[in-house]
């Protein structure tokens, strides 16, 4: 075999040093018994790390109420439900019971979000958004999406759906300042490129967009606009952020793992009935057929709490940002959008360049039980992923640990503790992990 051959067939896309760890676990266990009691130890050790002793600023994650963790282990976990809600529509006989909780499920979303249509089928928002560009695109369509450096994610790029789709992607025209899209231009370039589709979906997430201008625009050719809301989910649904569906997003999809704080699930919901053939038939039988009953309860759990704490939950989630964002600025931090108050959302975005950058400090806080990622922001460029100037952190986690303004503060004054090392990182996690004895209860929650 020639050395080429050898290097493509060992190619291998995961840190190798982690997989020999877990090839030598393997290799020198007794039993297959021990080794799946090193699984388990695993997932203790992160329960108690993760769930316990750091502070979560992490924008994409949320913790689950106890209820709805309950559900996630639950028996109807092993049952398969392929097919639309009903007896004549299912594969499989005997789901009368698994109706009821599906049904329940999509009714509850059509009224967290006040829309006509739902589906809880998706196992992962990054589904929806494949679900959208199949049913409501075809290859070779053009559409404009937000690039990376400017919020944009994968996703809705040619290394993901969109690109999958084969469509001819062109980028939404961003104010770099005012991380607003730039509607003037936006003019100029969907009435050049006239897309079938414009998406909105961002993982950088500041301030709400201009949804109705930007729908008159496109509609001037029979253009829709896509409303990915995987980070606003949540927002939108308690009233803290802009309602794409009522403003002109002829569909929305989102994530039921971030603000919406529900279990890891995509939801999608529109209102008009010409789309529910299209994006159904999508959704079954082509991306999804035993769809995890298990996690649709616990999604149903999720939308019922919402219902009763969402407004509340949301509104703290929000304030939170804002008075870390202002902490960490009054203390000499950059952080974007501070000329405009900072955020609107469950997202803070940080420059730490001068810090030496998003993934050195990102592993610096984590050292010190601090959680946050690396983010692409404007100034850097697309080929700056691995290492951006960046930094995200979101206030979903603390929030539903019953946190406030206060603890924002603090917050702060441990993260530029770190950032310009003041004081020892391990003192500051032992700082840490003293706050976090005092938060261990999930709020806005019936449990």
């Amino acid at each position: 075999m020639n050395s080429t051959s050898t290097t493509t067939q060992n190619f291998e896309v995961h840190d190798q040093k982690v997989l020999n760890w877990a090839k030598e676990i393997i290799e020198n266990s007794s039993s297959p018994r021990l080794i799946q009691k090193e699984i388990v130890d695993a997932v203790d050790r992160n329960a108690i790390w993760r769930g316990q002793e750091c502070l979560n600023l992490l924008a994409p994650e949320a913790p689950t109420s106890p209820t709805v963790r309950q559900l996630l282990a639950s028996e109807v976990g092993t049952r398969a439900a392929e097919g639309h809600i009903g007896p004549t529509q299912r594969w499989f006989s005997g789901t009368k019971y698994i109706d009821e909780i599906e049904s329940l499920c999509v009714e509850l979303l059509k009224k967290v979000f006040n829309c006509n249509y739902a589906d809880h089928r998706l196992v992962a928002s990054m589904i929806g958004n494949m679900t959208v560009y199949a049913a409501l695109t075809k290859p070779g369509d053009n559409i404009l999406t937000i690039a990376q450096p400017l919020g944009g994610h994968s996703s809705n790029r040619y290394d993901g759906p969109a690109g999958i789709r084969g469509l001819n992607i062109f980028d939404v025209p961003m104010d770099p300042v005012d991380l607003v899209v730039d509607i003037d231009e936006f003019a100029k370039a969907a009435r050049e490129v006239r897309p079938t589709l414009v998406t909105l979906g961002a993982s950088m997430t500041l301030f709400p967009f201009p949804l109705k201008e930007m729908s008159e625009i496109v509609s001037e050719w029979g253009g829709k606009i896509f409303f990915d809301g995987a980070h606003q989910l949540g927002l939108i649904g308690g009233g803290q952020f802009q309602d794409p569906l009522n403003e002109g997003a002829c569909i929305m999809t989102g994530s039921a793992g971030k603000t919406f704080s529900g279990p890891q699930s995509g939801i999608i919901v529109w209102n008009d009935p010409n789309l529910t053939q299209p994006v159904c038939d999508t959704i079954f039988p082509a991306l999804a057929a035993t769809h995890q009953v298990n996690r649709v309860a616990a999604l149903a759990a999720s939308a019922a709490e919402f219902l009763a704490f969402g407004k509340e939950y949301m509104a703290q989630i929000v304030a939170n940002s804002k008075a870390l964002a202002k902490a960490l600025h009054d203390r000499g931090i950059t952080v974007l959008g501070a000329h405009k108050g900072f955020t609107e959302t469950h997202q803070v975005i940080v420059d730490v360049k001068k810090f030496g950058g998003g993934l050195d400090i990102a592993h610096k806080l984590a050292k010190a039980n601090i959680i946050t990622n690396k983010n692409l922001i404007p100034s850097d460029k697309p080929d700056d992923w691995d290492y951006p100037s960046g930094l995200r952190i979101g206030t979903i986690e603390i929030t539903r640990l019953g946190m406030k303004e206060a603890e924002m503060d603090i917050i702060a004054d441990y993260i530029v503790r770190v950032l310009e090392d003041q004081e020892p990182v391990e003192s500051v996690r032992k700082r840490v992990i003293e706050m976090r004895t005092a938060y261990q209860k999930i709020h806005y929650c019936f449990d």
